[in-house]
């Protein structure tokens, strides 16, 4: 299973807010530098996260966004499955009439236990969790503002 950049990049935007200090407003031009992402995407993404509750941004002039949650309490699975359009690994997951073996093949099931897994293992986690070692990500972020390419040494 491979995830879309849309899911790929919420999760990023979502680790580098979890990264910052609480009170610290964000914005979409640090963190597209950060990642060398599309500010575009970055503005779709920053919105939809809104939308679902994730972010809440602050408009005006000093404005930008910030995490609206704890980040123990944002689920990965439930990132995953707000921000994945769709999760047919094949065909016959959308319409069993594109395949003629759909009547007597298993893999359909197999996939769907597989895919289930995934999402055990997702739901176990936190964006706390993946983003423990924040003091490590802000000095990375921090050097990728300066650009500067020195490895930095776990803390």
């Amino acid at each position: 299973m491979r995830l879309t950049n849309y899911s790929d990049y919420s999760l990023r935007v979502l680790i580098y807010l979890a990264s910052q200090d609480r009170e610290q407003l964000s914005n979409i031009k640090d963190i597209a530098e950060a990642y060398d992402i599309s500010k575009n995407h970055l503005m779709k993404i920053i919105y939809n996260l809104g939308k679902l509750g994730y972010i809440e941004t602050i408009r005006g002039r000093n404005g930008g966004f910030r995490l609206a949650m704890d980040p123990a309490r944002i689920n990965l699975g439930e990132v995953i499955r707000k921000t994945e359009e769709d999760f047919y690994l094949v065909d016959c997951f959308q319409d069993e009439k594109n395949c003629l073996i759909t009547s007597a093949c298993s893999l359909k099931h197999v996939l769907a236990s597989a895919m289930e897994a995934f999402f055990q293992v997702l739901d176990r986690f936190s964006l706390e969790d993946v983003a423990a070692n924040n003091v490590l990500l802000k000095e990375l972020f921090r050097m990728k503002q300066l650009d500067v390419t020195e490895p930095v040494k776990p803390v």
